[in-house]
């Protein structure tokens, strides 16, 4: 099936970032068990660290490419370390899928995304009954809805186009027809891919690995969900949001 722009051209962004401390340098030997990698440090050291990522990580998560780890000190916690980017050709790719949220609450919390500014309240993980979205926005001045925002994030390209998702997944078709009701029932709804990445000009749903999750895009499109992206550049100490990027439904 044809796409075609659901969204106006990339326009830049006032400067949001959370900050990062991803100070462990190494090289990725592989990634095993969905949420486990092995790193060799520039000391010639291997530790396994913890893989934030439940996808299939195509296209990130080659053998050999420079990564970046964070470190916590919190003495519960089994792996000390967390696989935080990876290297691919000039830029860094954001593999921790909840530093996606962390970017958007601060978007959200600042008005920063144009088409959803002016809500005072934020909240979070919220049930709707059939199940949790991401955010709920209220009390917005001009428009008495509530807004549902569901975050996805992107982290696999094919040229400059970004590609969501990197699996089949059940659970994302699952949010998207979630989203189509709260439009049933009155309320804004919005799914907002934040790319990882600062290689890509635009965001498409990857038809040949998910094709029920594209049909489902294209069809929570087609009754008033709205669709929006935005494109983060990944640094050792933040991730900072650019631009936002049109979606090719």
């Amino acid at each position: 099936m044809a796409t075609k722009p659901y969204r106006r051209p990339a326009r830049k962004l006032e400067s949001t970032r959370v900050a990062l401390a991803a100070d462990l340098r190494g090289r990725l030997l592989r990634r095993y068990k969905r949420f486990l990698a092995d790193i060799e440090l520039d000391s010639g050291e291997i530790v396994t660290v913890h893989c934030p990522n439940p996808g299939s990580m195509r296209g990130t998560s080659k053998p050999g490419s420079a990564v970046r780890c964070s470190t916590s000190e919190n003495p519960k916690r089994k792996l000390k370390h967390t696989l935080e980017m990876i290297r691919v050709g000039r830029i860094w790719v954001g593999l921790h899928t909840l530093r996606a949220n962390q970017i958007a609450a601060e978007a959200l919390e600042t008005g920063t995304i144009p088409a959803l500014r002016g809500y005072p309240i934020v909240q979070r993980e919220i049930s709707t009954g059939q199940s949790r979205l991401d955010f709920c926005l209220e009390g917005h001045p001009q428009d008495p809805r509530r807004a549902w925002v569901e975050v996805k994030s992107v982290t696999m390209a094919e040229g400059s186009t970004a590609l969501f998702p990197d699996s089949v997944s059940a659970r994302a078709k699952r949010h998207l027809e979630t989203l189509a009701t709260r439009v049933e029932a009155g309320d804004r709804a919005v799914l907002l891919y934040v790319v990882q990445r600062a290689d890509c000009l635009r965001v498409k749903a990857a038809d040949e690995i998910d094709p029920e999750y594209a049909k489902a895009l294209r069809e929570a499109a087609r009754v008033g969900v709205e669709i929006h992206a935005v494109r983060a550049r990944v640094r050792a100490t933040e991730i900072r949001l650019e631009r936002t990027l049109p979606v090719m439904v």
